[in-house]
């Protein structure tokens, strides 16, 4: 079953650097991390219909929820992580599709 990543940015970037070194590595390991998700929606306009708008929004397509559990545990993206960590304030979870 289909599983989606979301990832809310909940204030605006804290560190530009370390954000900057996330984005590099995440470019670098591309051809590793991008062969198991599709990018649907990366830091697009933003219009909040109930509640306090996000900073910013990112949603990753799956083929499965276990797909994408092992995307984020990679160690491709394990070595990222600590640079978004730093970076900015974020929320992160996986719901399985219909």
């Amino acid at each position: 079953m289909t599983a989606y990543m979301i990832l809310t940015r909940e204030q605006p970037v804290r560190d530009e650097a370390e954000m900057a070194e996330y984005a590099r590595k995440n470019r670098e390991n591309a051809p590793v991390l991008g062969k198991t998700m599709v990018p649907l929606a990366v830091y697009g306009r933003i219009e909040a219909l109930e509640g306090g708008a996000p900073d910013g929004v990112v949603i990753l397509k799956f083929e499965t929820l276990d797909a994408a559990r092992a995307w984020y545990d990679s160690p491709e993206y394990q070595d990222a992580l600590p640079h978004r960590l730093r970076g900015a304030d974020y929320r992160a979870i996986i719901v399985e599709g219909l």
